[in-house]
């Protein structure tokens, strides 16, 4: 355990070399930058990237955090799609301020978005569920995330229960499976520095328009 906990302080960080961020020629909408850097991730190999971390917030204003995956992202926002009756969906429910963040460790690149967590319309949902793989749809269809699971046999038998439904009914939606746009209102662009000389640029929604702002590193 000593010998873990020391490596742990002796990890190294921030070891590049990583990608250029000309901050001088950038898009006006954060939504196309991130959709630049996002390719840029694909074309070094970054494994999964679109897999983020969702925050909310609980009923006693306690923060949570978990690894979601992003399904779009257009003008309008960045799009994610989970259970409504899930615990990050009635957290969202409860407030729907939240915070995504991506982070490229092989590029040294994260992206923080903050905005909020807007329902889309329920076929936009359906689509959403539909396009899921079979064990994806029949773990969602089980409804029971987050509750205290007994013996791990209980959910072996519970799959494979929806798995036959679903095949028998290829077209079933969980009614509580919904679609998300988080409507950003900042969303900053670090790009770290092997001598920690990091770049950071935010995009702030100010009245009607995205402004550029550089912070210190």
């Amino acid at each position: 355990m000593d010998d873990t906990r020391k490596a742990i302080r002796k990890s190294k960080t921030l070891n590049g070399p990583f990608p250029e961020f000309n901050i001088y020629n950038v898009s006006e909408y954060p939504n196309e930058l991130f959709l630049e850097w996002f390719q840029e991730a694909i074309d070094y190999g970054v494994h999964e990237p679109h897999s983020m971390t969702l925050s909310t917030t609980d009923h006693n204003g306690f923060p949570d955090a978990r690894v979601l995956i992003i399904k779009d992202v257009d003008q309008h926002g960045w799009y994610f799609a989970t259970s409504s009756q899930s615990e990050k969906g009635k957290q969202i429910d409860f407030n729907p301020n939240v915070a995504m963040t991506f982070y490229w460790s092989l590029i040294g690149r994260q992206v923080r978005i903050r905005g909020r967590a807007i329902k889309m319309e329920k076929e936009l949902s359906a689509q959403d569920f539909l396009a899921r793989g079979t064990e994806a749809r029949a773990v969602a269809l089980i409804g029971k995330q987050s509750s205290i699971l007994k013996v791990h046999s209980e959910f072996d038998e519970a799959l494979n229960k929806q798995i036959e439904i679903l095949q028998q009914n290829p077209n079933l939606v969980f009614p509580s499976w919904t679609l998300y746009r988080v409507a950003a209102k900042e969303v900053e662009f670090w790009q770290a520095d092997e001598n920690r000389r990091h770049i950071r640029l935010k995009y702030c929604f100010e009245g009607d328009r995205w402004l550029k702002k550089l912070l210190w590193p």
